[in-house]
């Protein structure tokens, strides 16, 4: 077997053994194939596909290319959350400590963001003291004692995705169904949970623009992790415009903070109610969806969900005072208000743009290296559908840097189109795929 018979036999459309794109794969993550021949043949399957077969083959093979988390010291059926990413989606700061206080254990391994903003770990990192770099022990320690800790996940993790992610893009081959699924669910399943709820945007600010290529996308992700014997569920949700109205990691904290005290913005809110609620679900907490949601509501109105996030933050030595003080978290000192040049109704806002701004405020990173301004980011007044005034304030923006605050600024200002049509914000959860 040698790497151009492969790539010329799935550049003329046919199907490959696991063999096959096992000796690409394990070749290419050794260094004994080339970038030049490894970007070859990502853009053959580009070009002709992977069949389901093939699909389910390149995920296994990527996922075993390093460590398998075992969970097994931790108690209970453990649940995970993924969100295909989005602007403004800060879901997992709300619905772990939610799933958690309804007794679902949740050991989660996230990353850091790459783009408009932060991941997951970047936004805890906004919190003084907290750590997302623990021992294992200790990280076994917290999930069973608290019912909840988040950390960074190691490069030992399905390192052969991290290496061929990084040659994709660069090299154009991003945008493949299947090597989206492989390399989303590769990281998952390696992950260790006993199941995933999958969050698949769609609209303006997702990798998925319509809702009928996210229902592909899901429906792929949730055949994969059954075949690995993971339970599996998908809502396909929108991303037209940002969740909730904060982007930017100290930003979003006191959002989710806001939302675990039941003051948060509707959308972030419902979704990530529903979310946790098909997690307690799937934890075996609850005899159907509904019921885990209607757990889920209650854990948040009764208060236990905000004090599940209190004792997960100082567990990871995070300053829990910041639930009832905000000022203990980051804010960066200069702002612009971007205000209406007319009146009528926010008849679009484009949750790209509001992304590419909060990233030009120094809230996100173009490369891996880049240094995160935790206190940057957006915060949005105005939303489709809301009634605005000329000169009315539609967003804030945050930035350390004078030049910076300017740049996103003119990006945020065509984000906005003001119209003499009311209308109606954009319908949150689509559809769920069992």
């Amino acid at each position: 077997m040698n790497a151009v018979e492969v790539i010329v036999k799935k550049k003329a459309g046919k199907k490959l053994s696991e063999e096959e794109l096992k000796y690409m794969i394990e070749g290419f993550t050794s260094e004994g194939i080339p970038d030049y021949q490894m970007s070859a043949f990502l853009m053959a399957v580009c070009l002709k596909g992977l069949d389901e077969e093939e699909t389910v083959a390149f995920t296994r093979i990527m996922k075993n290319s390093g460590d398998i988390a075992d969970l097994s010291a931790i108690k209970g059926r453990k649940i995970d959350k993924h969100s295909t990413g989005g602007v403004g989606d800060k879901t997992t700061l709300i619905l772990s400590p939610i799933a958690a206080s309804c007794g679902v254990p949740i050991a989660k391994m996230s990353g850091r963001g790459l783009g408009f903003t932060g991941g997951t770990i970047d936004k805890l990192e906004a919190i003084p003291g907290f750590r997302t770099s623990i021992e294992e022990a200790d990280f076994y320690r917290l999930v069973n004692e608290n019912g909840i800790s988040v950390i960074g996940q190691t490069a030992h993790i399905a390192p052969a995705d991290k290496k061929i992610y990084a040659l994709r893009d660069v090299t154009g081959t991003v945008d493949n169904l299947s090597l989206i699924t492989s390399s989303i669910m590769s990281k998952k399943l390696a992950s260790g949970a006993d199941g995933i709820v999958l969050d698949v945007k769609c609209g303006k600010g997702a990798f998925m623009k319509s809702e009928e290529d996210a229902v592909r996308l899901a429906e792929l992700m949730v055949k994969i992790g059954r075949a690995d014997g993971k339970a599996m569920k998908a809502l396909i949700t929108d991303m037209n415009q940002p969740l909730g109205l904060a982007v930017g990691n100290s930003l979003e904290v006191r959002e989710a903070i806001d939302v675990l005290k039941g003051r948060g913005p509707e959308d972030i809110t419902e979704i990530s109610v529903k979310l946790a609620g098909h997690m307690i679900h799937m934890g075996g907490k609850a005899e159907s969806a509904d019921e885990g949601i209607a757990m889920a509501e209650e854990a948040l109105n009764s208060g236990a969900a905000l004090e599940k996030f209190k004792e997960f933050a100082a567990g990871q030595g995070g300053d829990d005072r910041i639930v009832d003080d905000f000022s203990l978290l980051p804010l960066s000192g200069k702002t612009y208000e971007l205000k209406a040049d007319s009146s009528g109704f926010v008849e679009d806002l484009d949750a790209m743009m509001i992304g590419e701004a909060s990233g030009l405020t120094g809230a996100g990173r173009q490369t891996k290296e880049d240094v995160i301004d935790h206190g940057a980011g957006i915060l949005l007044v105005k939303k489709i559908g809301d009634r605005v005034e000329k000169g009315d304030v539609l967003c804030t923006i945050y930035s350390s840097d004078e030049d910076k605050l300017e740049r996103a600024a003119t990006v945020a200002s065509h984000a906005y189109l003001i119209g003499s049509r009311e209308v109606s914000p954009p319908e949150l959860i689509r559809s769920v795929i069992e």
